[in-house]
């Protein structure tokens, strides 16, 4: 598994502990050291079954700054798929990446639904 987390953000330091206490493996990227590219936007969408704004850190400062809210209703997939990929502090954190899954956000009771389920 894949864990795409920013190491200073609070929600991303509960859900790694959460891995580390549940003895999974996965390995660490820095959203703003390596950022998605537009392809891995795109087929984590897909995978995830979500609708493209759920990928959007609304609650960021560039979010708001960008004045988002009001101009992504207007923006094409292909835009919001690019406007994404141009800065990894636009993305919602942790992703979780899996075979078969992606997780967008940290809800634990999500993570164990489907990383613990027997």
């Amino acid at each position: 598994m894949q864990f795409i987390c920013y190491p200073k953000c609070s929600t991303c330091q509960k859900a790694r502990r959460w891995l580390e206490n549940h003895g999974l493996e996965f390995t660490l990227r820095d959203i703003k050291e390596e950022r998605p590219s537009q392809a891995e936007l795109a087929a984590w969408q897909t995978a995830s079954g979500l609708p493209l704004k759920r990928f959007f850190n609304t609650s960021g400062q560039l979010y708001r700054a960008l004045e988002l809210k009001d101009k992504l209703p207007s923006m094409s997939q292909e835009e919001q798929l690019a406007l994404l990929a141009s800065d990894g502090m636009l993305v919602k954190r942790p992703l979780l990446v899996g075979d078969g899954f992606v997780l967008v956000g940290f809800r634990e009771n999500q993570w164990a639904e489907q990383l613990l389920a027997p």
